[in-house]
C-alpha cells in the first residue's frame, strides 16, 4: 500500500475513495480493491487503525471457528436475538446483511492469516458465544487488512482529511475535496465510502443531539468528531439513531487502573449521592446495562462502598470477574499496592477513607442517618444470606463492618457514538426520500439503524463486527457500482 503524507498528491483520479482507515474503512478498501476497483484511502490520523485497533474481538455467525471449536450459532437465532432485544427498533435488513456476512467475514480474515485464538463468553451464561478474539485483538486484525491494502496496490494518504463530498450535477458521487498539511486537492471519484467513526470528542455534537450527555461523563476513545456525519449531512444524506451513545459504567473517576478494578466488583455496594443503594452490584458483570441504571441517578454518579475486610480480600484472591468459558472466576492481577494506590486516589480527592461513616456520608453529600440506614439494611441481608432489595447473587453478600472504610466516586462512560447516517442494507447512504445517493456508501459507527441503546453483550464483539462487515458490504457494493457505470 502506498503511504504516507503524499505531499505531491495535487489532483487524483481513481474508482473509490474510502474516508476513513478504521477497521470499517480497511475492510471497506480490501473488499473494493479485490473486486477491481482503484482505491485510494484518506486518514486524518498519522497511524490508520482507528478505535477498531483498541477492540477485543469481532462477532460472526456460523464461522470457520465456531465450527472448530464445536460452537453453535445459528445465523437466524442471533438474527432473532439481536431484533428481540432492541425491540425491533433497528433494521432488520441490515442486522440480517450483517450476521449473515459475518461467519465469511471471520473465514476472509483467517485465509488472510489472522489467528483466533479463543471465542471467549462475555458475560455469565451467555448462551451463544459469537466474539472472535485474536492474540492481540483489534491490532491484529488491522494489521492483517493493512497488509492486504498494501498487496492490492491500495494508496493510503496519511494525514490527509476530506473535506467536502463531491456531487456532479446528476445528484451523483464525483469525488472528494481533500487537505493536508500543505495543500487542499480534489479527487475524482465515481464512489466514495465514509468511514470516519463516531462523534464522541465533538462536544457540540454531542449536546445537541445526546440528551444524557454532560461534560462528567468521560469519553475512552479516539478524538473523533462526526467529520464524515457532517459532510453527508451537508449534501442531503439522512440521518438515524443520531444522539445514541455506546456507554458504559459505573466507570471510576481516579487515574490509577488497579485501583479502578475494584470499584466494580460485586462483593461492593453502589450507593448514589443520596446514600441510597440503587443497583444490584453483580451488574458490574454488564457495565452496558449497568449504565443505564447510573443515568437515573441524581448528577449520574455513583460511589463504591466497602470496608478493609473486602480491600483485603480482593488483595489476597484478586478482582472477581467474568472468566473466558462463561463462568465466575478470578483474575490473577497482583494489586500488593492497592492501599498505597487507594491513599493517593484519596489525596487526589476521588476516594475517602474514613473509620466513621458519618465521614463517608459527608464526602459524598448524603444524609448521614440516610447511608446508614442503607449499610445497615444491606449488611443485615448479608446476615441473612438474603438480599431483599436487589436480590443480589448471595455469594457476593459480604457485610461492611471492619474499619476503616472505603468510598469511591465515579460517572458513566462513553467508548463511541452509534448513529448517524441513514443506510440501507447495502450500506448505500440515503438521501431524506429514502432514496440511496447514487455512488455513496458508509459503514460502522458513523452510521444509524443498526445498534439499540444499550449494547447487546449477547451478540458480543458486534461493534468490532459491524464495523469489519459493513465495511466489506460496502466495499464489495462500490467496486460494482463503479464497474457498472
Amino acid at each position: 500500500m502506498n503511504s504516507g503524507q503524499d505531499n505531491d498528491a495535487g489532483n487524483l483520479q481513481t474508482d473509490v475513495v474510502v474516508i476513513g482507515a478504521g477497521g470499517t474503512g480497511l475492510a471497506a478498501a480490501v473488499a473494493a480493491a479485490e473486486k477491481g476497483a482503484k482505491v485510494v484511502v484518506l486518514e486524518k490520523a498519522n497511524a490508520p487503525g482507528g478505535n477498531s485497533a483498541r477492540a477485543v474481538g469481532f462477532f460472526a455467525a456460523e464461522s470457520p471457528a465456531q465450527k472448530r471449536m464445536r460452537i453453535d450459532a445459528p445465523r437466524d437465532v442471533l438474527f432473532k436475538m439481536a431484533m428481540d432485544f432492541a425491540h425491533w427498533k433497528i433494521n432488520p435488513q441490515i442486522i440480517r446483511a450483517f450476521v449473515d456476512k459475518s461467519g465469511d467475514t471471520a473465514r476472509w480474515l483467517e485465509e488472510k492469516g489472522l489467528v483466533i485464538d479463543r471465542i471467549p463468553a462475555f458475560v455469565p451464561n451467555q448462551v451463544i458465544r459469537t466474539e472472535h478474539d485474536a492474540v492481540k485483538g483489534g491490532s491484529d486484525v488491522v494489521k492483517i487488512l493493512i497488509e492486504s491494502c498494501e498487496g492490492l496496490g491500495v494508496r493510503l494518504l496519511r494525514q490527509t482529511a476530506a473535506r467536502k463530498i463531491i456531487l456532479n450535477a446528476a445528484g451523483e458521487v464525483g469525488g472528494v475535496l481533500a487537505a493536508n498539511k500543505e495543500q487542499e486537492f480534489q479527487i475524482t471519484a465515481r464512489s466514495v465510502i465514509i468511514a470516519t467513526g463516531g462523534y464522541a470528542a465533538n462536544k457540540e455534537m454531542l449536546k445537541k443531539y445526546s440528551p444524557f450527555y454532560t461534560e462528567d461523563i468521560r469519553y475512552h476513545g479516539l478524538p473523533h468528531t462526526g467529520d464524515g456525519i457532517l459532510m453527508a449531512m451537508e449534501i442531503g444524506a439522512a440521518t438515524e439513531g443520531l444522539g445514541q451513545l455506546r456507554m458504559l459504567g459505573p466507570m471510576f473517576d481516579g487515574s490509577r487502573r488497579h485501583v479502578g478494578m475494584v470499584y466494580n466488583q460485586p462483593q461492593t455496594i453502589w450507593v448514589n449521592k443520596r446514600g441510597e443503594r440503587y443497583i444490584d452490584e453483580t451488574m458490574a458483570f454488564n457495565h452496558f446495562e449497568s449504565v443505564n441504571a447510573v443515568l437515573q441517578q441524581p448528577d449520574k454518579v455513583s460511589y463504591t462502598l466497602f470496608d478493609e475486610r473486602i480491600k483485603n480480600n480482593i488483595i489476597k484472591e484478586g478482582p472477581v470477574r467474568v472468566a473466558q468459558e462463561g463462568f465466575y472466576g478470578r483474575m490473577g492481577t497482583d494489586l500488593a499496592d492497592l492501599a498505597q494506590g487507594l491513599q493517593k486516589e484519596a489525596d487526589e480527592g476521588t476516594v475517602k477513607i474514613s473509620g466513621l461513616w458519618e465521614e463517608i456520608a459527608g464526602w459524598i453529600g448524603a444524609e448521614p442517618k440516610v447511608l446508614k440506614s442503607t449499610v445497615e439494611e444491606y449488611n443485615s441481608g448479608c446476615d441473612r444470606g438474603y438480599d431483599g432489595i436487589m436480590a443480589k447473587d448471595r455469594r457476593y453478600l459480604v457485610p461492611l463492618r471492619t474499619p476503616p472504610f472505603y468510598a469511591m466516586k465515579g460517572h458513566p462512560s462513553i467508548t463511541t457514538t452509534q448513529g448517524g447516517i441513514k443506510i440501507n442494507h447495502h450500506m448505500e447512504v440515503l438521501d431524506k426520500q429514502d432514496s440511496p445517493i447514487p455512488g455513496l456508501y458508509a459503514g460502522g459507527d458513523t452510521t444509524g439503524g443498526w445498534e439499540s441503546d444499550t449494547y447487546n453483550v449477547n451478540l458480543s464483539g458486534s461493534g468490532l463486527g459491524f464495523a469489519l462487515n459493513s465495511g466489506r458490504i460496502a466495499g464489495e457494493n462500490a467496486a460494482q457500482y463503479v464497474t457498472q457505470k
